[in-house]
């Protein structure tokens, strides 16, 4: 409907689980018609900034995000991009993440996202911020986040849209990540109740 009405949409998500691609097509699953290019997402976000400042990341994301990185060179790691990586998030991957960092004489932590948790159909689960901010701690280094709520983030997608924050509504469920995020980019945002609004 919002298509057809002829206002411009793109797709703000904090997906680390997959690919855009992959993202995409379990939304045409669903029958939505919808493109990579209205998709604005923190791994290509990353990924600019890491070519844009000659990093080397070593990647503590899902198995299935590692495609969006497939050309970024990795080769002596001079950074730590962190993501949903649920599983991996054991303590021998996060350790190692830990050891690159404090081995490093200016730490460099990227995180994917700040959220605290999202919801599954199976329940409630941690997400990337509360790993994030271990690392933080654990390394006392201030992470840089290139998913929402970071206002670049939201300035992204806005150039795709082609449109200024006034002019510009973002609907989402997460009070901190979706509205709060917009809201400090000058955009109104409004808050549906599914998903983890509580």
């Amino acid at each position: 409907r919002i298509k057809a009405s002829g206002l411009k949409l793109q797709l703000c998500t904090n997906e680390t689980q997959a690919t855009r691609q992959d993202f995409v097509r379990k939304l045409r699953a669903m029958g939505f018609e919808v493109s990579v290019a209205e998709v604005t997402a923190p791994a290509p976000a990353a990924c600019h900034l890491l070519r844009e400042r000659g990093l080397r990341p070593h990647l503590l994301v899902h198995h299935d995000l590692v495609p969006e990185f497939a050309e970024i060179d990795k080769t002596n790691p001079n950074c730590v991009v962190l993501g949903d990586a649920a599983e991996n998030f054991t303590y021998a991957n996060l350790n190692e993440a830990f050891r690159l960092l404090i081995g490093m004489e200016k730490p460099v932590l990227i995180s994917l996202g700040k959220g605290r948790y999202y919801k599954e159909t199976d329940g409630l689960k941690l997400d990337v911020g509360a790993y994030m901010k271990a690392l933080e701690y654990a390394c006392d280094v201030q992470a840089e986040v290139v998913g929402k709520p970071a206002k670049s983030f939201f300035e992204s997608a806005l150039a795709e849209l082609g449109v200024p924050p006034e002019q510009a509504v973002m609907i989402g469920d997460d009070i901190v990540s979706d509205v709060g995020g917009a809201q400090q980019c000058g955009m109104r945002a409004l808050q549906v109740r599914t998903g983890k609004y509580r």
